[in-house]
């Protein structure tokens, strides 16, 4: 397989572990958005997060927060944003499911999640479509 972070997780490509466990492999990004900016990502191959059994997405998490809980503590920072780019339409640029920890501080230039899409739409459907996403389950 020619997948970059398989390529990690086997030790083809050489990277700064930071935590492993049965399931997952955590390291600092190499093209960091800030000090201390992880990727914590399954040891096996899935594409993408909405490719994921809702087991390994707990296994996935459960390892996230270990990560991020030190991550933010040996920082000393007062925030974490944590996230997923699923799809590369979302800027996935690596078809490997992956967490970003990404530590924030003060006056870093840095915003919400919400300032990652505002294309404002409009909020007359809002109770249709809950209505919609609520039944298909």
């Amino acid at each position: 397989m020619d997948c970059l972070f398989c390529k990690i997780v086997s030790g083809e490509i050489p990277s700064y572990k930071v935590y492993e466990d049965d399931f997952v492999y955590a390291f600092l990004d190499i093209y960091p958005c800030s000090e201390g900016h992880t990727i914590v990502l399954p040891k096996k191959h899935i594409p993408s997060f909405t490719d994921m059994e809702e087991s390994d997405a707990s296994k996935l998490f459960g390892s996230v927060n270990r990560v991020a809980k030190t991550v933010e503590m040996i920082l000393d920072v007062p925030g974490l944003n944590i996230g997923i780019n699923n799809g590369e339409i979302a800027g996935q640029s690596v078809p490997h499911v992956h967490v970003h920890i990404i530590p924030r501080r003060e006056d870093d230039n840095g915003g919400s999640m919400h300032t990652i899409v505002e294309t404002h739409p409009d909020k007359k459907n809002i109770a249709e479509l809950a209505e919609k996403i609520k039944n298909a389950f």
